[in-house]
């Protein structure tokens, strides 16, 4: 299993695409480990034809997020509000932070 650089609730920002989707923001819903995917809030809208599975199902064409590639976001401080890369701040006691390697606070 791959170890990633980000969690679930995270904010996260794109790093890629064209100009209308490129530094848009969004909360990260789902992390895939395994793949190297994450599902963002808002980011990488896709139509799905769904048929109803059960009464009260929604049909027809949904448009929901789809997974991207964790690479093409990056972590967006809750501190500094700046994308920043994810370090670890080790303790005496043996716990371990994560921190923005720009302001260098804890998250």
């Amino acid at each position: 299993m791959n170890k990633l650089h980000i969690k679930t609730g995270d904010t996260v920002i794109l790093l890629t695409g064209d100009k209308e989707d490129r530094k848009k923001t969004g909360k990260v819903l789902e992390v895939s480990p395994k793949e190297g995917k994450v599902i963002v809030e808002g980011i990488n809208k896709v139509k799905k034809h769904v048929k109803p599975r059960k009464a009260g199902d929604p049909s027809g064409i949904i448009e929901t997020e789809s997974a991207i590639y964790a690479s093409k976001v990056q972590v967006v401080c809750p501190k500094c509000n700046k994308p920043t890369r994810v370090g670890v701040k080790v303790y005496e006691d043996g716990k371990k932070d994560r921190m923005c390697k720009k302001c260098g606070e804890t998250f």
